[in-house]
């Protein structure tokens, strides 16, 4: 499969969607006052986009973002943790021989 300009404008909005939702998580439990109503909002922002996509996406064609964004986006984001993850540990062990 090849990557196509509609695929990655794809990812980018799950991916918006998600660090929305995560953020704003993140900022209404350690905020107080305005800042947790603004995370309170980034959540339910990252919540909309994201469930309108899937929906939008789910009816056009079922299964698309399963086959298509979910397992190849696992496959590149286990590939690449998985390469930092080696890097790293190679990096240390350079470090801890010198």
């Amino acid at each position: 499969m090849t990557i196509t300009w509609q695929l990655f404008g794809e990812i980018i909005l799950i991916v918006f969607a998600l660090v929305l939702f995560v953020l704003g998580v993140f900022t209404a439990y350690f905020g107080s006052g305005k800042s947790r109503i603004a995370g309170i909002s980034l959540l339910l922002a990252g919540l909309v986009v994201g469930l309108v996509y899937i929906i939008y996406r789910h009816m056009n064609n079922p299964g698309y973002f399963t086959n298509v964004i979910l397992i190849p986006g696992l496959a590149y984001i286990g590939g690449a943790i998985i390469g930092a993850i080696v890097a790293f540990l190679l990096f240390l062990l350079v470090i801890m021989k010198t």
